[in-house]
């Protein structure tokens, strides 16, 4: 008599339920030990089918028995491809609600049985070797593997991959199969498909692959069209950013050292740059797709609510080829039925797309695109890159593209987001980020800025020299006129005006000042300056920081730094800061701004420093030349000496007892296991104030302020052995072979070899020299050997 669910087995004493659920750990078991069953497939089909509805596992472990069986060498891979859709549409269900709900949670089984009773039967390992024999074996009567047959088989991988955890981590570890997949790139009939499932595995892969690993690359890239290449991108940027092992600034000057210090050859990063830049054609492609115009249908004026309302679930450029490949085969199909366009119009598919597609395609090529060329821009090969997008003209293209595609509107405020960190914001968003990031990267200490503007702007640059009577910046002379952009106003231009009309809480602020101040870093240049000061930027930075009512600290640090750019030793710059900031109320607004956070403001502190001590040398050069007579002074003489009396800013700095209490605090709000990329600029502001202190015979005056500062607080010792501890990091930090002194040199216009004797000074050993920290210590507080690197 047959057994009922749940009696006793006569043979076993186990119940039918119990055999269910073992079945499970035992395959699991084998999985991990590699004895034992291993596979669903390895089961008596009858005990499956019996077992199926019982364990709810949909036919799934029978489907697999099948397609085990008809995937054999030399099978008729017809009813394997039949299995594979069958199994696919049992699948695809359970991937679409992952990626179309807000759940998106961590995978579990419960949440999605049947792609996990999928990988628990074996099916994931089944389709790679299914997928992979062709490169296996060497017989030539092997059935030819369909091009619906790869696909249908990736997109069941992928579904696994997004809804089955460990799925991705488990083929990523395949090296030979992530190479693999890079070979079916040549067919256009699979590349999306394929180029998804690689997207994903490379995001979880433990080893970043090496670009030249991948089969006959070059020849691959080449046979991309403009639509491939551009999706190819975004595989591209897994393989050319160096690991985020958090977010950059915040990693310590001490952790990124040892790093470098144990991996001197070039990161794998490093040589995957390489190998792209070694493409012939490769960058050249890249800036037509960056630069290519998008041609507007009608009824797209409403795209950007559009792009808001789509971006939820359109966050993958690939998930947007295929709704596009869709969208023009029905086109196609369409077309021959019926020449009117209407029915077209009526179409189900076209009910749900926006009617905005190809633009919100554009853009989220560009974004890829443009990620791409930044971290190019900011690799080793920089010099090389930057010749490659000037010789494409680049700049120009993308100022074309200014007003009717990166900035046509302004757009909803966003989280701000670090270089590194992943962003979810809306392709329209994305690609305004991207592109003032691109900006920033092209202009950042390289004469190739000054193809930001026009030849008119240029002239104007000439212009303000030849009045000032100074002689024009190399770097704008040798610009090559033909490569400058094109229009009425170059794209640095556009971008002052579009910075000026942002709403105050925008954090587009940020990445817009950080554009603008990587034009005007390096080598100070009074035509920049007064480039940007006739066109109201200064006015805009102290609108901003002192009215608007700011209060992101990432925005106010970003005009912090561009106005200390903006003012550097520019006499104008100050008394135009002494018109805007009028009243005694503006300027304690602004101090208590500054003071808030002097890791944000340090670097305009430097600058206001730095600029006085320059006006104060002028001025008694004047007054050493000419008496005091005023009528002998030159207007721009009685401007300086006007400007160094009157100006509140310049004022308030010659103070000696307001520059220690700058000192004081850059002193004590760092030491060397908590410096930054971020903060270590405190510990160079700090450096300069003490320069300038020696130039002037006072560096002991300094010194013993510090050390009475120390007793007044009942700390004696802790700041000036911190102080001697940050220096002797800044010493073996800035001394290395590897490091660029240019930066500190650009940004003081004090010699990097009068950086390095003060520093010297400072660590001498001798107690009686007065300009040495260890004569200021009293012997029982002294704890100037300890090794730093303790925590």
């Amino acid at each position: 008599m047959a057994t009922s669910v749940g009696t006793e087995s006569p043979r076993t004493g186990l119940t039918r339920r119990s055999r269910s659920r073992n079945i499970l750990p035992r395959i699991r078991q084998g999985q991990i030990t590699g004895r034992g069953l291993s596979r669903g497939t390895q089961l008596p089909e009858a005990l499956l089918q019996e077992r199926d509805k019982q364990a709810r596992w949909h036919g799934i472990p029978v489907l697999l028995q099948k397609l085990y069986e008809s995937s054999h060498p030399n099978s008729d891979l017809s009813q394997t491809h039949g299995v594979v859709k069958e199994m696919s549409s049992l699948l695809s269900m359970e991937a679409m609600s992952f990626v179309t709900e807000d759940n998106r949670k961590t995978a579990q089984e419960s949440t999605f049985p049947n792609t996990h009773t999928f990988d628990l039967f074996g099916g994931v390992d089944l389709l790679v070797e299914i997928l992979m024999r062709p490169t296996l074996t060497t017989q030539k009567n092997n059935s030819k593997m369909s091009d619906d047959l790869v696909k249908d088989s990736l997109s069941v991988l992928y579904n696994c991959c997004i809804c089955t955890e460990g799925v991705t981590k488990s083929l990523a570890s395949r090296n030979d199969f992530v190479l693999f997949l890079f070979t079916l790139m040549t067919n256009k009939k699979t590349f999306l498909q394929t180029a998804t499932l690689i997207e994903d595995i490379l995001g979880v892969k433990k080893e970043m692959i090496q670009l030249e690993d991948i089969p006959n690359l070059p020849t691959l890239v080449q046979s991309f069209d403009q639509q491939q290449l551009a999706n190819f991108c975004r595989i591209l940027s897994v393989t050319i950013s160096e690991p985020d092992v958090g977010n950059d600034d915040k990693h310590t000057l001490l952790a990124k050292n040892a790093q470098q210090k144990k991996n001197a050859s070039p990161s794998r990063a490093e040589v995957n740059q390489v190998t792209l830049l070694n493409i012939p054609g490769f960058i050249e492609r890249l800036c037509k797709l960056a630069t290519r115009k998008v041609s507007e249908a009608t009824g797209t004026s409403n795209f950007l609510q559009e792009l808001e309302d789509w971006y939820t679930w359109l966050d993958n450029a690939l998930v947007l080829d295929a709704l596009m490949q869709m969208a023009t085969e029905e086109a196609e199909h369409s077309s021959t039925e019926s020449s009117d366009e209407s029915s077209l119009a009526t179409s189900p598919l076209r009910h749900q797309l926006p009617q905005s597609m190809k633009i919100v395609h554009e853009i989220m090529y560009k974004v890829e695109v443009l990620y791409v060329l930044c971290v190019l821009l900011m690799g080793r090969q920089r010099n090389q890159v930057h010749k490659m997008l000037a010789e494409f003209r680049l700049i120009p293209g993308l100022n074309n593209l200014f007003d009717k595609l990166i900035w046509r509107k302004q757009t909803a405020n966003h989280v701000l987001h670090g270089q590194n960190q992943n962003c979810d914001c809306s392709p329209e968003i994305s690609f305004k980020i991207q592109f003032l990031r691109l900006l920033q990267s092209f202009s950042d200490h390289h004469e190739n800025k000054y193809l930001l503007l026009n030849s008119q702007e240029l002239n104007e640059l000439s212009a303000i020299s030849l009045k000032a009577n100074i002689p024009e910046v190399e770097a704008l002379v040798n610009t090559d006129r033909s490569l400058v952009c094109d229009g009425k106003k170059g794209l640095l231009t556009r971008l002052l005006a579009v910075m000026k009309r942002e709403p105050a809480d925008s954090s587009f602020r940020f990445w817009q000042a950080r554009a603008v101040e990587s034009f005007l870093r390096g080598a100070t240049s009074y035509a920049d300056q007064v480039f940007l000061l006739k066109r109201g930027l200064l006015e805009h930075i102290l609108f901003c920081i002192i009215d608007s009512g700011c209060k992101s600290r990432d925005v106010l640090q970003s005009y912090f730094d561009l106005l200390g750019e903006l003012m550097k030793f520019n006499i104008d710059a100050f008394r135009r800061f002494n018109k805007y900031v009028n009243t005694e109320e503006k300027f304690q607004i602004f101090l208590n701004q500054i003071n808030s956070s002097l890791v944000d403001s340090n670097m305009l502190v430097r600058c206001i420093v730095l600029s006085l001590d320059r006006f104060e040398n002028q001025t008694e050069d004047v007054k050493g030349a000419v008496g005091l007579l005023a009528f002998s002074l030159s207007p721009a003489q009685l401007t300086m000496v006007e400007v160094l009396s009157e100006c509140c800013l310049l004022s308030y700095m010659s103070r000696v007892e307001n520059r220690l209490s700058f000192l004081f605090r850059l002193v004590n709000i760092i030491n060397v296991q908590t410096l930054t990329q971020e903060n270590v600029s405190c510990l160079n502001t700090s450096l300069v104030v003490l320069m300038l202190a020696r130039r002037k015979g006072k560096l002991p005056f300094y010194l013993n302020a510090l050390r009475e500062k120390e007793y007044a607080e009942k700390y004696p010792g802790c700041l000036l052995n911190n102080f001697h501890n940050l220096l002797r990091f800044w010493q073996r930090h800035y001394l290395n072979k590897d490091k660029d002194s240019t930066c500190l040199e650009n940004s003081s216009c004090i010699s990097f070899s009068y950086w390095k004797e003060t520093v010297s000074v400072l660590l001498s050993t001798d107690r009686t020299s007065l300009c040495a920290i260890a004569s200021y210590i009293d012997e029982p507080f002294m704890d100037l050997d300890r090794d730093f690197l303790e925590v």
